[in-house]
């Protein structure tokens, strides 16, 4: 394959000058440069956009890293065109080629990285692609802003096939936007099938015209739905090809696999021995020839046989010595164990980065450092290399945890519950691979079907909830969010700050079930692995004490569950076949009685073993399509009464978990109950409201010069902005004096509020500076001198009544980590000190705004509570989606609030509203693709 283009005969492309019959002329031979210019002795140049500088994942899961050209890179160059093959220059360059003249050389690393912008792909020092964008000049108008660049881009043929040319495409189109040109052209050979593949299939509208044997290539480059489809595509096969080379690796090598049993080196190598891992295992050891019984080689160069995971167990002073023989072995991806970086403070940060930086620019990913490992539990891989002696049974629950100190408990709690895993990581310091990466994975992993997190940070908390929306839709998500008391000094210190309301706006959206501890993550587990989801929340209940049965009762209540009916209570004496008569008679239920899950619980009599009846509960529950949980109280997990054995003898599907009481077992059903309701909602779109001018909008943004410092808008200049997006403000106006309060009044039309300005004044729940339902000039004039007694000024807003109906509150602010939060809530003193308010992260599809609108707790107030009138709540939801659109399209606006907005029978009305603009944060989740 030839991922190559060519800039065709264009006199203003990198391209060497064409002959008059338009077949390149290669020019001549030489190498030399010619004396640089003051630019080209200073390699990075004052504008040199480091912005782009990335590190990305190529289709093959190894890393490539990506940045502009520099004229250093000339002999780089050189190297490169001599590596590729006759063919691959002929395609690129429509003719031989076989040497750059000094003068083509000069202009290929020397750009502007404005009109001209080249990209090389690095491998350690070498360049294995190389893409570049030439704008051109309208001939007509010279003098116009260019819009329209030539593209092309050529890799080396050893790299071929790895996607490199679409990444190119990607970040050269990105760089374009940036500098303001919106369309692509591009001359390819007809005979050249990959690289019209690549531009064919990037998700651009592509334009074509031929002549000669030449295709003309022509594209917007503004992304498209699709062309944003197809990048997310190639990023999760990416990163999920890049975790399988972690997880299913055909060979390990220990480095630092020690002699002596107490240190860490010799508990991996004798965990992946013990897990009987199905490929070769080679203990790195300069002092030994061999450990435990395998012959140890001084260095992993020395290893006969190509490695693909190396797992470091050595102090992490002495990582930088491993690192080149890694680099040199070809290793795909490292497990780094040892401790000693980001957590052992500033010294050991910058070796960590260093870490990650040179495993990155040589291909590999890292898991770690201050890891406990990974595993893989498939058959075909037996892979534990991890510092926990012993692992779960195989299973189908993949795991995810930050913690190395934790992981070891959580392994060891996993086993014990029979909970089995697919694959376990550990990601300590979480210095490169993420939850994200492992998101990734499990999306298309045929060997898991629930996941499991423990998350102590977030690297890319937007990439995030995008990345388990989607997976949520087909695999349970459960997490554990730590942090989520630590104090505002603690929240600043933590790499990604980030509050409560944030985090579970992105899990609801998200369809993630969050639970609070590692016990409520294992009560959801079992559950989600063992039994369907159910239907509903109507959950019947099977018990032999009356006591048991009204805790259930009441656990239902609490969690907004349903009783189907009342209790079955078989009694103490009840033989096993009583009581499964009675299981089966709830499960077999219909009409007002029919359940959509089941709670059975059994309290053994004195003398009366509980193993009889375990098994019967089993028995016939066994092929139900409604969930079951069982409380044999003192029992958690799956114990082997309950479980229905696969034939190697694991818990398989129809097993039942038992719950040491019954209030565990219901507040698992609920969360389970809750995730199964959002899974059968319609998969929500992002959509944008008719009437919204987003290029007016942007200039309005612009003309208000932020790009230092942030600026709360005037009432005019908010007015003018929310007016782009479809938002009225009831009519207002802002005057001084008697006469002139009087005149407005007249000009608006009765009834009047006046308002008081001033941020003293405002909001305020005693509402002393607001004066309501004014309906005539006499009202205006003694309503106007009593604001002027209370406040002391004589200037007062000045607006027409909105129709009456509860007063809301939309606001957005702006999220370190996860950009624009939205919140919505009902205004008053109670809802404030409640904290009352829903939240949600932008961007919002439809049915995020009808969820936000109807989750506070007061939000029957909207819908006709104690006989009132319902409020139109689309009016509301649509009011919510523009707002979003707002925060999401325009990333200057850092807050804004909307309060009063007055909910009604005939609409919204917004009255009162704050806009404060800055520059725009960056947004990791935008643009091409790249790592953190």
């Amino acid at each position: 394959m030839t991922e190559t283009t060519t800039p065709g005969t264009h006199p203003a492309t990198d391209g060497p000058e064409p002959t008059p019959s338009g077949t390149a002329q290669p020019g001549t031979p030489g190498t030399e440069l010619p004396p640089d210019p003051e630019e080209a002795r200073d390699p990075v140049r004052p504008d040199y956009p480091r912005q782009w500088e990335a590190d990305i994942v190529a289709s093959d899961g190894r890393i490539v890293h990506l940045r502009p050209i520099v004229p250093s890179d000339a002999d780089a160059l050189l190297a490169f065109h001599q590596q590729l093959s006759d063919r691959t220059r002929y395609l690129r360059y429509f003719g031989p080629y076989p040497r750059i003249p000094p003068r083509d050389l000069e202009r290929f690393v020397t750009v502007d990285h404005h009109k001209r912008v080249a990209f090389v792909a690095l491998l350690g020092d070498e360049i294995i692609a190389v893409g570049r964008y030439e704008g051109l000049d309208d001939p007509k108008r010279p003098e116009a802003p260019v819009t329209s660049a030539e593209v092309a881009f050529v890799v080396r043929d050893d790299h071929q096939g790895r996607g490199l040319g679409s990444i190119l495409l990607e970040h050269l189109a990105a760089a374009a936007r940036e500098r303001g040109l919106d369309r692509f052209e591009a001359e390819v050979l007809v005979e050249n099938h990959t690289m019209v593949r690549v531009f064919r299939e990037a998700g651009y509208q592509v334009r074509r015209a031929f002549a000669e044997g030449v295709l003309h290539l022509e594209f917007d480059i503004d992304p498209t739905e699709r062309s944003i489809a197809v990048r997310d595509s190639r990023e999760q096969a990416a990163e999920a090809r890049s975790v399988t080379n972690v997880l299913h690796p055909t060979s390990v090598a220990v480095i630092g696999a020690s002699t002596d049993p107490a240190k860490i080196g010799h508990a991996v190598l004798a965990n992946l021995l013990k897990a009987n891992f199905t490929g070769p295992v080679y203990p790195v050891n300069a002092d030994a020839r061999s450990v435990r019984g395998v012959r140890a080689y001084a260095s992993v160069t020395d290893i006969p046989d190509p490695v693909d995971l190396a797992v470091v167990a050595i102090p992490a002073a002495g990582v930088d010595e491993v690192m080149d023989s890694c680099l040199e072995k070809g290793v795909k991806a490292l497990v780094v164990v040892s401790s000693g970086f980001a957590d052992a403070g500033a010294d050991g940060i910058s070796a960590e980065r260093k870490l990650v930086t040179e495993a990155r620019a040589h291909g590999m990913r890292v898991i770690g450092p201050n890891a406990l490992g990974v595993a893989n539990l498939a058959d075909e891989v037996r892979l534990n290399a991890t510092l926990a002696p012993e692992l779960p049974a195989r299973g189908r629950v993949g795991f995810f945890c930050q913690s190395g100190a934790l992981g070891t408990a959580i392994l060891a709690s996993a086993q014990s519950r029979g909970l089995g895993l697919s694959t376990f990581v550990s990601a300590g310091n979480r210095a490169d691979v993420s939850a994200n990466d492992l998101l990734q994975y499990w999306q298309t992993d045929a060997e898991t079907d629930v996941v499991l997190l423990y998350l102590e940070t977030f690297g890319n908390p937007r990439k995030f909830g995008r990345l388990a929306r989607r997976l949520a839709r087909t695999k349970p998500v459960v997490a554990v969010k730590s942090g989520r008391n630590a104090s505002p000094a603690r929240l600043r210190e933590a790499a990604v700050p980030i509050d409560d309301a944030s985090v579970r706006a992105l899990f609801e959206q998200s369809g993630v079930i969050r639970v609070e501890t590692i016990a409520q993550l294992f009560d959801t587990a079992l559950l989600l692995a063992y039994q369907p989801l159910p239907r509903g929340r109507r959950v019947a209940v099977v018990g032999n004490s009356t006591a048991l049965n009204v805790l259930v009762g009441d656990a239902l209540i609490d969690e907004g569950m349903v009783a189907a009916a009342d209790p079955v209570d078989v009694g103490a004496a009840a033989t096993p076949e009583e009581f499964a008569g009675a299981v089966e008679a709830a499960l077999a239920a219909t009409g007002p009685d029919e359940a959509d899950s089941l709670v059975v619980v059994f309290v053994p009599p004195i003398a009366t073993p509980g193993a009889e009846y375990a098994r019967v509960v089993r028995e016939r529950t066994a092929g139900s399509d409604k969930p079951v949980a069982a409380v044999f109280l003192a029992v958690e997990g799956v114990p082997a009464e309950l479980a229905q054995p696969l034939p190697d003898g694991r818990p398989g599907p129809g097993s039942v978990p038992s719950y040491a009481s019954p209030e565990r077992a219901v507040q698992a059903l609920s969360r389970v109950a809750r995730y199964a309701a959002w899974r059968s909602q319609p998969v929500g779109e992002f959509v944008r409201p008719e009437g919204i001018d987003l290029e007016a909008a942007r200039a309005v943004v612009a003309r208000f010069g932020i790009e230092d410092r942030e600026r709360a808008l005037t009432d005019d200049e908010a007015v003018e902005l929310l007016s782009c997006f479809g938002i009225p403000l009831i009519a207002f106006r802002r005057v001084r004096g008697a006469e002139a309060v009087e005149r407005a009044a007249d000009e608006l039309g009765y009834p009047i509020a006046l308002k008081a300005v001033g941020e003293r004044w405002r909001h305020r729940t005693d509402l002393v500076g607001v004066r309501l339902d004014l309906g005539s000039a006499a009202a205006v004039r003694r309503a106007f001198a009593d604001l002027e007694r209370v406040t002391g000024r004589d200037e007062v807003y000045v607006q027409r009544m909105a129709p009456r109906g509860p007063s809301c509150v939309l606001e957005v602010a702006e999220d370190p980590s996860f950009g624009s939060l939205l919140s919505f809530g009902l205004s008053g003193m109670a809802t404030q000190l409640l904290d009352d308010r829903a939240f949600r992260v932008v961007p919002l599809t439809a049915e995020d705004a009808t969820a936000l609108v109807r989750a506070p707790r007061a939000a029957p107030l909207l819908t006709g509570y104690r006989g009132s009138e319902p409020v139109r709540l689309e009016a509301l939801e649509d009011l919510a989606l523009r707002v979003a659109v707002m925060a999401d399209e325009l990333p200057e606006v850092r807050s804004l609030a909307l309060d009063p907005v007055l909910a009604g029978v005939e609409g919204a009305s917004v009255t009162g509203a704050r806009v404060v603009l800055g520059p725009p944060p960056s947004r990791d989740d935008q643009g091409p693709r790249r790592l953190r």
